[in-house]
């Protein structure tokens, strides 16, 4: 599945979750800022690729990194037919794996 994802200024993104199979995207405009597990989060502006490998994995970031231009970005997710592209993560999962979570650098 291939997404258009339009995040207006300052726009937090998705919620924590996780997708069945590995994401591949583009940075169409903006800039996102990027936190998946087991990485620290980085900024990915406009121009540049990102991924995640998906399956268990927690993605807790996509959001707008800045409040002065919309974020546009393009994404394709590889999963089972028939099965959901994301699935939320709830705060006890969150609490428990939550050193797994790496710090952003300062």
């Amino acid at each position: 599945m291939t997404v258009v994802v339009e995040y207006p200024p300052g726009d937090p993104g998705a919620p924590p979750h996780r997708h069945p199979g590995p994401a591949f995207g583009y940075v169409l405009e903006g800039e996102m800022l990027l936190e998946v597990e087991g990485q620290a989060p980085r900024p990915v502006p406009a121009g540049e690729a990102f991924w995640e490998p998906g399956g268990d994995v927690i993605h807790y970031h996509d959001g707008n990194n800045r409040d002065d231009v919309p974020l546009r970005f393009v994404v394709t997710m590889l999963c089972e037919p028939g099965k959901p592209m994301v699935t939320l993560v709830d705060e006890a999962e969150l609490a428990r794996r939550k050193h797994l979570r790496v710090a952003r650098a300062s």
